[in-house]
């Protein structure tokens, strides 16, 4: 989903956090042809029109990292404002899921400590999540409920 406001893009995208069994979180790098080239940030896109935030996070896991997604729970909705553009990130902690993940468009991949996440150049509006998941005491433990 893409709408124009006053000169402004406003774009939805899912996100998801993906830890490993030592509560190590995937990033992935963004394409050289993106906004933002080369920045770090939590897998995931674009919500396609007609489709809910899990829809969008299952189609952009799997086309991103060709994974399935098998279980995933819903853990923040925030606005991010850039100087051209509005994004909601709808952001889902991805429980169980099936394959591993792997570059599938060409893009790096990393595991990261959610201790280090802020040091790993992420794109501005995925700061939020790496505080979140910084917070937690342990990441298995994350359930956030976090107020607007």
């Amino acid at each position: 989903m893409a709408a124009a406001s006053a000169n402004r893009m406003v774009l939805h995208v899912a996100a998801g956090v993906l830890q490993d069994r030592s509560g190590r979180v995937l990033i992935s790098q963004r394409p050289r042809d993106s906004h933002m080239a080369g920045a770090w940030e939590f897998p995931g896109g674009k919500i396609d029109s007609g489709e809910t935030p899990l829809q969008g996070l299952v189609r952009e896991l799997r086309e991103e990292l060709s994974i399935t997604v098998r279980y995933a729970r819903h853990l923040v909705h925030y606005a991010h404002e850039y100087p051209d553009r509005r994004v909601h990130l709808y952001v889902w902690k991805v429980l169980a899921w099936r394959d591993v993940p792997d570059g599938a468009e060409g893009q790096a991949l990393q595991w990261v400590e959610p201790a280090k996440l802020m040091q790993a150049g992420l794109l501005p509006a995925d700061e939020r999540i790496a505080s979140l998941l910084m917070r937690s005491s342990r990441a298995s433990e994350l359930d956030l409920v976090v107020p607007e």
